[in-house]
């Protein structure tokens, strides 16, 4: 049980690094605002306005469509390497990243708490994993 509630765990982050890396590691890549014109299924499209140095305008890049995201608003992103397609970046867009961990960390407390019969470290577990979901939802 020890085994599946650290995989439980390890999906979790590595559900969420793909995003994380690029929201939190943001040295050396092209940050700015992308004002959203339209969206599309899963995806959001809108003009990018530069921020940092060695950022260079774009027409259209994209964002993944969420609840957070809406037509005619303006959010700050940073731009995946050598694509057209932005992340929330600033505080709202790191807990956003982390939300796969939030419910791993949940999903890890009942295994950890019913399996291996240690209730506190499963209470621990869960109070992280809702404080971060429901951190990342006032946020956004």
């Amino acid at each position: 049980m020890g085994g599946v509630a650290v995989l439980i765990l390890l999906a979790g982050v590595w559900g969420s690094w793909g995003v994380a890396q690029h929201v939190m590691l943001t040295k050396g890549r092209e940050q700015g605002t992308v004002a959203v014109a339209r969206c599309d299924g899963e995806w959001c499209a809108g003009r990018y306005a530069p921020v940092s140095a060695g950022s260079t305008a774009r027409s259209r890049v994209v964002i993944a469509e969420s609840v957070a995201v809406r037509v005619g608003g303006t959010y700050a992103v940073v731009l995946k390497p050598g694509t057209d397609e932005a992340v929330r970046s600033g505080p709202a867009g790191v807990l956003f990243a982390w939300v796969p961990l939030g419910g791993a960390l949940l999903l890890a407390s009942v295994v950890v708490a019913g399996g291996l019969g240690r209730v506190r470290a499963g209470w621990v577990l869960a109070g992280s994993g809702v404080a971060l979901l429901t951190a990342a939802f006032v946020a956004i």
